[in-house]
């Protein structure tokens, strides 16, 4: 079987594809595409990333991408079995991309931390916009991760996979680490998820503040 992940090294939707990959212990070759450039990704009708090609078959859009991961390698299962908590792991993958992805990524960990560190401009504006929108997202996720995942089975999700990076990237900006502890339920499940090797074996290679 021939994999190839093409995605964006500091893109968090493609580590969040690299992470459920080594969950599965899968082989894949890794493509690198810059969706920030003036086409895009040419093999996706948007330009963006990542996109998993397997044997030929082509998929786009990070959910779908870690569930057909799920379902084509060998490993453990990383979707709940019981249809309440698979419909809660799902739930929390949909308030990651439709609610937190834009304020704790974007903005916040864009400007707090990937800014700074690159040495390029800070838009303190965005900055700000950020930290004031998180506190409702990160209340929402506080509530959902406190039956879910690591906290109630000790083994990985899908949920966790895709919130795990997202909330890696948001603590890396000194403001979002702050603000993250202050949600006692969901910074008890981010101790637990970041020592998880995966998480760390799949983390792109970033530079550091100061």
């Amino acid at each position: 079987m021939e994999t190839e992940l093409h995605g964006f090294s500091y893109s968090v939707y493609t580590w969040i594809v690299r992470f459920a990959l080594f969950e599965k212990g899968a082989e894949y070759s890794a493509v690198e595409v810059n969706p920030f450039s003036e086409t895009g990704h040419p093999a996706h009708p948007f330009g963006k990333v990542p996109l998993l090609v397997h044997n030929g078959f082509r998929v786009y859009e990070t959910s779908a991408i870690t569930r057909f991961i799920d379902s084509a390698f060998s490993g453990p299962q990383l979707q709940p079995v019981d249809t309440q908590e698979r419909a809660r792991s799902d739930q929390i993958i949909s308030v990651v991309d439709n609610y937190a992805y834009w304020p704790l990524v974007r903005r916040v960990s864009s400007q707090g931390y990937l800014n700074k560190a690159l040495g390029s401009g800070v838009d303190q504006s965005e900055l700000e916009a950020g930290l004031n929108a998180a506190p409702k997202v990160l209340s929402a996720l506080n509530d959902l991760v406190s039956d879910q995942g690591l906290l109630k089975t000790g083994l990985l999700s899908l949920s966790d996979i895709h919130l795990g990076p997202m909330i890696s990237y948001f603590q890396m900006a000194p403001e979002g680490a702050k603000l993250l502890q202050s949600y006692p339920q969901l910074f008890r499940w981010w101790n637990a998820i970041s020592v998880q090797q995966g998480l760390e074996q799949s983390k792109p290679k970033l530079p550091r503040l100061g």
